[in-house]
């Protein structure tokens, strides 16, 4: 006949079964994916690309080959400016949302928009983001100085005005390395193309990975 286990043995048991239970559980599952998402235009609504090559979907791999566990939610509409933003802001931008990226601004400039309404609408934003404890973030545009000196100057004023306003973080210009190459454009000379969005996923997503933390 056997001895039947001293306590201590027992507890070595239990001790080892609750060790396997967690190594093999759902202690070790998946991290939750944070969500982020971009409130935007065309450029972010991925206007004459296939789905995968638009901007979120390549911010998404991007952050992921940045070691980043995030998913990147489209909230772009074609020809939006801050003011349709501003009107949509509260059913366009999840709840869940970890980050959101207001990209707004490119059709304001394109509609010769008044620049300090732009900055209101743009604040408004911001601020609604913040009463519903999303954190935000804002990305900028430029205009050219051939649109008019006295024009481009406050209208490139606006973004980092609007950003210390509501004390968020600022991407200067979200075009950067791509406006102005032809290579990376569509013909329309505006739109980036797949291989210019990558350029601005690989820029953007070291500052989406920063203030995701």
């Amino acid at each position: 006949m056997s001895r039947a286990p001293t306590t201590r043995q027992s507890r070595r048991a239990v001790v080892a079964g609750l060790g396997a239970a967690v190594l093999s559980g759902p202690a070790l599952a998946e991290p939750a994916q944070k969500i982020v998402t971009m409130l935007g235009d065309s450029i972010t609504a991925g206007y004459g690309l296939a789905q995968k090559d638009a901007l979120p979907a390549q911010l998404e791999l991007a952050l992921h080959r940045l070691g980043v566990s995030a998913q990147v939610h489209g909230a772009g509409v074609s020809g939006d400016t801050t003011g349709d933003g501003l009107a949509r802001v509260d059913f366009s931008v999840r709840a869940d949302t970890a980050l959101c990226l207001v990209a707004l601004g490119g059709n304001d400039l394109l509609q010769g928009q008044d620049p300090a309404q732009m900055k209101a609408n743009l604040i408004a934003i911001l601020a609604r983001l913040k009463a519903r404890h999303i954190r935000a973030a804002l990305t900028g545009m430029r205009a050219p100085v051939q649109i008019g000196a006295s024009f481009a100057h406050d209208f490139n004023a606006v973004f980092p005005a609007a950003a210390e306003a509501e004390h968020v973080p600022l991407y200067p210009f979200l075009l950067e390395g791509v406006t102005g190459n032809q290579a990376l454009l569509q013909g329309d000379h505006i739109h980036p193309n797949p291989a210019g969005v990558k350029i601005i996923a690989a820029r953007l997503a070291p500052f989406v990975a920063k203030n995701l933390k």
